[in-house]
């Protein structure tokens, strides 16, 4: 039976996978890019699935001790004036930042599963018994079996299945976060101020706040130069919140993409996570890696890894399918092309309770 396996990245859905799968009775090694667990990123929803799967294995405390409280949507003109309030419904899932939730994952796995820092894969070479995998630090070794948990520009995907560009799909916008270091001037209210095209948004987070930067452009470019070409111009704070995004070591900054290979596996090599199913804005991402890399975890303790790849990848496409069909719809809700269409979500948000 199949025990070493090599984790590749320890994100969300690698530290999930890594802590089901050291349950299950494997023994995982988890390699990670970065120096350490990263501080950026958006405030993310635990829905559904995920919440079960993040209360067995017992985070949820910890969840909701650094859980945000946004009680509000606050719509802005491009002047910084209140076009509506929109009370949230009240919601079963958690709200938690980004960095929060890998943080309190990792916490849970990293006792039962050897982590390797600051390292990443160079090459995989598989046959019918194992993988040999050579590290860009490390000693070569070999597993039985490898997972790539290592994100939307997966380095295992690109070594296994291909280049990026054949399995990426971007959607023309990219997204831009930063922490502001103060209190929001509206503690209890996420912000929202469009022009057409970009859109600001100032999120609430226990006493501090966070920056994103969502907007449309047709080509590629650098982080802090495509963002500050982006919002130049415009008034409001957004000189200001420019200047912090531009000042900052620490800030994250992405294509948005839809990642869909025509299969998450090969041999003894899997995919999990955004690597195999990226649904970046408001897709349920962070939700939907801990249900899969739980879904996979299970698969592999009740038989054989050709068949639990098999029946991992069946169950969970059926998850995301809806998802990432609804990446554009959720696009052109929250950063509308258009005067026209921004004044028709503005309307729509009006129209509701607020």
């Amino acid at each position: 039976m199949t025990r070493d396996v090599l984790v590749c990245g320890a994100g969300i859905a690698g530290s999930t996978l890594a802590f089901w799968l050291a349950r299950n009775g494997f023994r995982p090694t988890v390699v990670e890019r970065a120096a350490g667990q990263r501080s950026s990123g958006n405030p993310v929803d635990v829905r559904a699935g995920a919440m079960e799967v993040a209360d067995a294995m017992g985070v949820i405390p910890r969840l909701r001790e650094v859980a945000t409280h946004a009680q509000r949507l606050r719509v802005l003109n491009a002047r910084g004036r209140s076009v509506t309030t929109v009370r949230m419904a009240v919601r079963k899932e958690i709200e938690v930042p980004r960095a929060d939730l890998a943080s309190a994952l990792y916490e849970s796995a990293r006792d039962d599963a050897e982590i390797l820092f600051g390292d990443t894969v160079t090459a995989l070479q598989q046959d019918d018994g194992g993988v040999d995998v050579t590290f860009e630090r490390a000693a070569p070794r070999r597993f039985d079996l490898v997972i790539g948990a290592d994100g939307v520009h997966s380095a295992v995907r690109r070594l296994v299945f291909g280049a990026e560009e054949r399995f990426v799909r971007h959607a023309g916008m990219y997204v831009g976060t930063v922490s502001l270091g103060v209190p929001s001037d509206y503690p209890e209210d996420v912000v929202l101020l469009n022009t057409p095209g970009r859109l600001v948004a100032i999120h609430p987070v226990r006493g501090n706040s966070g920056v994103a930067f969502i907007f449309r452009a047709p080509n590629p470019g650098q982080g802090k130069e495509i963002v500050s070409a982006a919002y130049r111009g415009l008034g409001w704070r957004v000189p200001e919140l420019l200047a912090r995004f531009e000042a900052a070591d620490d800030v994250f900054f992405d294509a948005v993409a839809v990642v869909d290979p025509p299969r998450w596996s090969h041999g003894r090599v899997a995919l999990v996570g955004d690597a195999a199913s990226c649904v970046s804005l408001l897709g349920d991402g962070s939700s939907l890696a801990i249900v899969g890399a739980h879904t996979l975890a299970t698969a592999l303790a009740d038989g054989g890894h050709a068949e639990a790849f098999a029946h991992y990848e069946a169950t969970h496409r059926a998850r995301v399918k809806p998802k990432q069909r609804g990446v554009r719809t959720a696009a052109s809700m929250l950063v509308p092309r258009t005067k026209r269409g921004l004044a028709a979500r503005n309307l729509a948000a009006r129209l509701l309770p607020s």
